[in-house]
């Protein structure tokens, strides 16, 4: 009986939990391009998804979350997003640096 009801309540708790995350979507990805009024995105999977940015939209940098800067092309991103109709329109936009690939090491030269 006990086991019911513990059951029961977690139930309850997880569905409200679900319920609670609002109708946005979640955009992951590597920037491919961007401008003043859309940026794309590639996921992991390889899809490409473009985003309509507007004034509104607030960019966060990682380590920086007083940046009104937006994501450069190959910064990883992950988009908050409101769905309307068949447009996605990012609200917040937060992201990192792509990170820096340091050059080869030069061989010495042959003397």
């Amino acid at each position: 009986m006990v086991r019911h009801l513990l059951l029961a309540f977690a139930l309850v708790f997880t569905s409200s939990a679900a319920w609670a995350h609002g109708s946005g979507q979640h955009v992951l990805g590597t920037v491919t391009a961007i401008d003043g009024t859309h940026i794309e995105v590639k996921t992991p999977k390889g899809k490409m998804i473009s985003v309509m940015l507007t004034k509104q939209t607030s960019f966060k940098a990682k380590g920086n979350p007083s940046s009104t800067e937006p994501p450069a092309i190959g910064d990883r991103v992950v988009i908050e997003a409101t769905k309307d109709k068949k447009t996605l329109t990012a609200t917040e936009v937060h992201y990192s640096a792509a990170k820096k690939v340091a050059p080869p090491p030069q061989a010495p030269a042959a003397q």
